[in-house]
């Protein structure tokens, strides 16, 4: 395997933990904004399971919905953009950028390498 095959390799592994950190973000910030327990479970678990459903159906490679490019641009925007709001919102600001600097990065990176 060639270091660039490695790199986009890697640049893939790293859009799928971005995933992960969107439905975790999602979560936390139901759990920490949920004003009684049961509502905060339901934040917790709703909102990332909302968000996956969209996301499985509609953004995954293997989505059986292919959007065009402008609206599949905005999903991108909403699902990965979302997370760095509600950190930011709940006073997580360091991470809310740095989850927003590698999302740009790794977008950036999957146009060069049209991934």
């Amino acid at each position: 395997m060639s270091l660039l095959a490695g790199l986009q390799s890697i640049n893939i592994a790293l859009r799928f933990l971005l995933e992960l950190c969107s439905l975790f973000a999602v979560g936390y910030w139901g759990y920490k904004t949920g004003e009684s327990l049961v509502v905060q479970w339901i934040l917790a678990v709703g909102g990332p399971l909302v968000l996956a459903v969209i996301w499985g159906l509609m953004g995954s490679p293997k989505a059986p919905i292919k959007l065009s490019e402008p609206f599949y641009f905005i999903l991108e925007i909403i699902v990965f953009g979302l997370p760095v709001l509600l950190l930011a919102l709940l006073g997580k600001n360091e991470l809310a950028w740095f989850i927003g600097i590698v999302v740009v990065i790794n977008k950036i990176l999957m146009i060069i390498w049209k991934q």
